[in-house]
């Protein structure tokens, strides 16, 4: 069961599915996704303040200034949360938080930015450092 209804959480979904992101609805489809080869960019999504006004934006700006993952994904928090437990298992212990934004690279943990990473931050400030982490984890 969510906490939030669907009608509200829509146009966040959408944000990101309109930016290239495929949506993790359960926990299988979150091991299927995270265990492929490749650099994977994981969004955990969220209802809070600091999704829409930092980590949304933010991301997808990085995402305009040229950043090619193999592969875009996301859950949402509050919404699936077998699939959201899930994600967080590739997380090394890392404290769970909302948002996070998670760089995987052939299924393992590169980068790891969390909830202090986008409060009080603005788009672009997000954007450079998920730039910085994806160039330092193609290298």
């Amino acid at each position: 069961m969510s906490n939030y209804p669907e009608a509200m959480v829509a146009p966040m979904r959408q944000e990101l599915v309109d930016a290239g992101f495929e949506q993790l609805m359960t926990a299988e489809a979150v091991d299927t996704a995270l265990q492929r080869p490749g650099t994977t960019l994981l969004l955990v999504n969220s209802v809070c303040g600091c999704a829409a006004a930092g980590a949304r934006p933010g991301v997808v700006e990085a995402l305009g200034r040229g950043l090619k993952f193999d592969h875009l994904v996301t859950v949402f928090a509050g919404m699936e949360k077998e699939a959201t437990a899930q994600a967080r298992e590739f997380f090394e212990g890392a404290m769970p938080t909302s948002p996070q934004a998670a760089i995987l690279k052939d299924g393992q943990l590169v980068h790891l930015m969390q909830r202090s990473d986008f409060l009080g931050h603005d788009p672009n400030e997000i954007a450079t450092d998920l730039e910085s982490a994806y160039y330092a984890a193609t290298k």
